[in-house]
């Protein structure tokens, strides 16, 4: 279980993309990891895009980056909403900053873009949101998984695989 000390944050809000929060959350517990899901309340049953329900360990205030050695932003439209909130936006920088792993995908892009750490960054995403992505100064790729350093990006569902090894990868120090 090359993951059994790790802990990692798996944001959650109402229309994330279901696969993209359980396909991830699964397959790094199957790894060892331990993953709590955040929103913005504990405790809190929040419905993705297709009615998969996901119940929040914590709360955005009930977590420190520090304590973790990454962070999950699924896609859907929870990205959307999650960018809304402050305490997201300085975990995302502090993740940065720590240069600990970032997995985006598809719509997630948006929760990077609004925390400001995408200038100079090579990504990929949901081609929806393309040009979001370049106007905050990322170089923007057409690929199943992008790593750039620390920031492990993917475009959609189908490209789940390469994205969670991608990350999973990173996250062991493989890559």
């Amino acid at each position: 279980m090359r993951l059994k000390d790790k802990k990692v944050i798996a944001l959650v809000s109402e229309d994330f993309e279901d696969l993209e929060l359980w396909y991830p959350v699964l397959r790094l517990r199957e790894e060892g990891a331990t993953v709590h899901l955040v929103g913005e309340k504990a405790n809190v049953t929040y419905k993705g895009k297709y009615g998969v329900p996901a119940e929040s360990d914590l709360s955005f205030q009930d977590v420190q980056a520090d304590g973790y050695d990454a962070i999950l932003v699924p896609g859907g439209w929870a990205p959307d909403k999650l960018r809304r909130y402050p305490e997201v936006l300085e975990m995302v920088r502090q993740m940065d900053q720590a240069k600990k792993p970032i997995g985006q995908i598809c719509h997630a892009g948006w929760v990077l873009i609004s925390a400001g750490i995408l200038q100079g960054r090579k990504v990929t995403s949901t081609p929806g949101i393309k040009d979001d992505m370049t106007n905050a100064g990322a170089a923007w790729y057409d690929e199943a998984v992008i790593v750039d350093e620390h920031i492990i990006s993917s475009r959609r569902p189908p490209d789940l695989p390469p994205y969670v090894r991608a990350f999973a990868d990173v996250l062991a120090g493989e890559k």
